[in-house]
């Protein structure tokens, strides 16, 4: 058994590293958008007395953060798409406590987060890891102990490296605690040779001198929806991701308004200009199987692409979508909470979701997410409705 202890977080690094990635894009080309997110809790957890005053106290601790000048130096060498305007502003950029409202009442939590996209965009990651471990401390739910959690990924180790494919950890936003996670890093740097290819957590990645791994996420999508309508979503946010990265981070997110709608606007340009796509949602083995005879349709040999595979991964999951696919396409996993909290202890279901937009001072713009799992939709029924009728989704 261990005690954890609470903590703020240890660098203005330990986040995702998507979300500096847009955060950059967000800067160069949307600085006026403002933009809000809420907590949605998919997995009705119940949240015991003084919770919400408890999390305010962590989401206090965050303003104290900045980055270093090491951190600076290391996105600069290691990172050079990052342009160096972009730096020196997240030099100066500090979590601004303000930003995040939070409320109790009974058993039930509200978070939401509001402001400038720019800036708030680095608060969904730090509030989700923040809520999962204040839970169990909270709670007083005991994990197994470090030799345990060591075993486990080495255990898990020694199957990626069986079936010989990359693997990343993903697991930063619904971590037991940053203590498990760098004790996971940490592991599987130490045994996972050449098939642990990095991780999203760029605290931890520049810690341990392995890869960051990330390029966007849902909410460049959905904002893109929201701005620009819904049939010009995806292919306006893949343009402008080229038009900030100009050909690194080439890897699309296909599932933000289904994988269908995504593979008929991902034409040959689009199919060139990128390097493959990740896989969020729906049947893995149906999806790669699509990807691969949209490549083959486009005269693209599917050998030269690669898929990321990153929904719930499990060793039994990889390990059946790796028989299928593998020599067929590239392939790799980002493999998150069965890495981050898996620890004798049920892992929490909660997202923090991009709701609401706002452009030029005017009215706010709700926002949508039509995954290929509808349990995974979010935005308001209305905009839900009007979103699958504009995209001829049944």
């Amino acid at each position: 058994m261990n005690t954890e202890t609470l903590f703020p977080s240890p660098s203005i690094l330990d986040n995702d590293f998507y979300k500096f990635t847009m955060q950059c894009a967000v800067m160069q080309l949307f600085p006026d958008v403002k933009a809000r997110y809420t907590f949605i809790n998919r997995g009705a957890h119940a949240f015991p007395e003084g919770f919400g005053e408890a999390l305010k106290a962590q989401v206090a601790s965050m303003a104290s953060l900045q980055l270093t000048r090491e951190e600076h130096r290391y996105l600069a060498l290691n990172c050079p798409y990052l342009n160096a305007a972009y730096l020196d502003l997240l030099a100066g950029y500090r979590y601004d406590p303000s930003e995040v409202h939070i409320v109790q009442e009974g058993e039930q939590l509200e978070v939401s987060v509001e402001g400038h996209w720019f800036r708030t965009i680095l608060w969904e990651v730090p509030l989700l890891f923040l809520i999962s471990e204040l839970y169990y401390e909270r709670t007083g739910q005991q994990r197994e102990d470090d030799g345990q959690v060591v075993r486990n990924t080495i255990e898990k180790t020694s199957i990626y490296k069986e079936l010989d494919v990359p693997v990343a950890e993903f697991g930063t936003r619904r971590r037991h605690s940053f203590s498990v996670q760098q004790l996971v890093v940490d592991t599987l740097t130490q045994h996972g040779g050449k098939n642990f290819v990095g991780t999203s957590n760029v605290h931890l990645a520049m810690r341990s001198k392995t890869k960051p791994i990330g390029t966007h996420a849902h909410e460049w999508f959905m904002f893109h929806a929201a701005k620009y309508g819904f049939t010009m979503a995806n292919a306006l946010s893949l343009e402008h991701w080229t038009d900030v990265y100009r050909g690194d981070l080439g890897v699309a997110l296909s599932d933000t308004y289904t994988n269908d709608v995504f593979f008929e606007q991902f034409d040959k340009k689009f199919a060139k200009l990128f390097d493959g796509v990740r896989h969020d949602s729906g049947d893995p083995i149906a999806y790669a199987e699509k990807v691969i005879a949209h490549y083959r349709s486009l005269g693209i040999n599917p050998a030269y692409k690669f898929i990321i595979f990153s929904d719930g991964l499990n060793t039994e999951r990889v390990a059946e979508i790796t028989h299928a696919t593998k020599g067929k396409i590239g392939i790799s996993f980002g493999i998150g909470t069965n890495l981050t909290n898996d620890v004798g202890l049920k892992p929490m279901n909660i997202v923090m979701k991009l709701t609401a937009v706002q452009f030029d001072g005017k009215r706010w713009v709700s926002t949508v997410k039509l995954s290929d799992e509808k349990g995974k939709h979010t935005g308001e029924p209305r905009m839900i409705r009007l979103a699958k009728e504009v995209l001829g989704i049944e």
